[in-house]
């Protein structure tokens, strides 16, 4: 997949996977988002960027990272017309950046959670690949076929929804619950919780865009 950027957003932050993360060596970028700073801060890691209206992040903590460490920040005010994650999205797009994973995008409150979601349809429209993570989901979009590999996939479940409208002939192939030629519409939950059966899930359709999740239960 290649080097990538990770945005370290103030949702839940799981410390294991998040730590994982940060020092795998295809991290190459880290931008801080409000919140989730005091996360980078407690655990001495610079980021490169730092973004939000810090409205959730210690004053001691921005203090620090703008003085001490003197690390690039973009603030902006809690009266805004996009959220955090989005903000720091934008930038990852603006700095040309192509592998974009969002790290705390997940947690209580689903609103915050669905905002995101939506808002990777901005680095797809970009050409950019963005996806959001936890311990038990993997999430992003799709706009074109895809191969699922068994020996590859982040847990044993999938689920596929259609985001913004219906999605003609809508094809998965070598799953428990195949579907051919199907007509995939926002009102219904038939494409949750399947399972690959073949070592490879084809995922196919001609036009339109979907939500790819990814998951797995707790241990």
């Amino acid at each position: 997949m290649g080097k990538r950027t990770v945005i370290v957003s103030g949702g839940v932050l799981e410390e294991e996977l998040v730590l994982r993360i940060l020092k795998e060596e295809e991290t190459e970028f880290i931008i801080g988002v409000d919140k989730g700073l005091l996360f980078l801060y407690e655990h001495q890691i610079q980021p490169d960027y730092i973004v939000g209206d810090f409205d959730s992040a210690p004053s001691e903590v921005l203090s620090y990272y703008q003085q001490e460490a003197n690390i690039p920040i973009r603030r902006f005010n809690p009266v805004k017309d996009a959220s955090d994650t989005e903000i720091a999205l934008r930038l990852c797009l603006d700095l040309r950046r192509k592998q974009i994973l969002i790290l705390g995008a997940t947690g209580n409150r689903m609103d915050h959670f669905w905002s995101n979601v939506q808002c990777l349809k901005i680095a797809l429209d970009a050409g950019a690949q963005a996806w959001i993570q936890d311990g038990y989901n993997r999430i992003r979009l799709l706009n074109q076929s895809i191969v699922l590999k068994k020996e590859e996939a982040f847990g044993p479940y999938f689920s596929v929804f259609p985001l913004g409208g219906t999605v003609r002939d809508f094809n998965i192939k070598g799953a428990k619950y195949p579907l051919h030629h199907h007509t995939l519409t926002p009102f219904d939950s038939l494409c949750v919780s399947n399972e690959f059966v073949e070592d490879e899930v084809e995922i196919s359709f001609p036009l339109g865009e979907v939500i790819l999740m990814e998951t797995r239960d707790m241990p």
